[in-house]
């Protein structure tokens, strides 16, 4: 939602001098908008299951990263640049306000992404360890008696 505000708020400006800076915030607030909305639709309607090769928690991990880092740059840029107009000051404020939201998000899909991983591995493990006590057959002497 705060994409999609900074997003309205940049459009409404008319003439700019330095127009990179604001291009630049304007493609950053509308990509951001566009693959966020389209993960929570994913999300949403549980379609990300029917396509298991990708991994999703790693997916948002990448998103919500890139959305904060770029959203820093451009509202520091849209900051510097800007020509104290309300539009301007408003995108600002929204885009530092949305890029503290991704930040949340992405601390929070590092201790999903973490704890998946974890998990992953604990099971790969018991597997394995299964796998191996099994064919140990030297140490277990219930299974050497009946060979004798």
């Amino acid at each position: 939602v705060l994409a999609l505000i900074a997003f309205i708020c940049i459009e409404t400006i008319m003439e700019c001098s330095p127009c990179e800076g604001l291009y630049f915030f304007e493609f950053v607030s509308c990509s951001a908008l566009v693959v966020t909305g389209v993960l929570l639709l994913m999300f949403s309607l549980n379609l990300h299951t029917r396509i298991p090769q990708i991994n999703w928690n790693l997916t948002d991990l990448v998103n919500t990263g890139l959305s904060t880092f770029f959203f820093f740059i451009a509202s520091v840029v849209l900051a510097a640049l800007n020509h104290k107009t309300g539009a301007e000051i408003a995108a600002v404020i929204f885009g530092f306000l949305a890029m503290a939201v991704y930040a949340v998000n992405t601390y929070l899909a590092i201790k999903k992404w973490q704890m998946n991983r974890q998990q992953n591995s604990r099971q790969s493990s018991d597997y394995i360890r299964a796998r191996t006590e099994s064919r140990e057959v030297d140490h277990r002497p219930e299974i050497q008696r009946l060979d004798a």
